[in-house]
């Protein structure tokens, strides 16, 4: 048995408001798991995030490597977290290190928009980069789709990179 990952999300600011009230209160996780390797070397912004965290979910700060280590570890089969990365890289990354986002898929909440980036919704931009990491992680059978917050429609994130000229 592994963890049962209730959100896997890919949202630059990580974890927020609209984490710890909306998407904390329709998931019910029991933690949360913000999986960064620049973060986690990074001790302000550990603890900011920590204090972040709502009361019925404790935030934790991780690197990739750890996040890998501890989804196969049976110890920790009681997390059913949500998971909070900067890129869609880092996610396709988790992926291709065994942990597996098929039943979850990857949300799209935020990706801010940066030079050589193209605004696919009001809160995603993404570039070649990001739509690379996003077709390796549909390859794994993995859904990636835009949704900002839960009561918004999912959007496929690749068909909206498409309708960009991204592809």
């Amino acid at each position: 048995m592994t963890m049962t990952i209730k959100l896997a999300r890919v949202d630059n600011r990580l974890l927020h408001g609209q984490i710890a009230t909306v998407w904390t209160k329709t998931v019910q996780p029991n933690r949360i798991l913000v999986v960064s390797d620049a973060v986690a070397q990074d001790q302000l912004r550990k603890v900011l995030i920590t204090q972040a965290a709502p009361a019925e979910a404790k935030a934790n700060v991780i690197t990739l490597a750890k996040m890998a280590q501890i989804y196969q570890d049976a110890r920790f089969d009681g997390f059913q977290p949500i998971i909070l990365t900067e890129t869609l890289a880092e996610m396709a990354a988790l992926a291709a290190q065994g942990v597996d986002l098929t039943t979850t898929g990857v949300n799209v909440g935020n990706l801010a928009y940066t030079a050589g980036k193209v605004m696919l919704t009001p809160s995603v931009a993404a570039d070649a980069n990001d739509v690379a990491a996003a077709k390796q992680l549909e390859a794994a059978g993995v859904e990636v789709y835009a949704q900002t917050v839960p009561t918004d429609r999912k959007q496929a994130f690749l068909k909206l990179a498409a309708k960009k000229g991204l592809s």
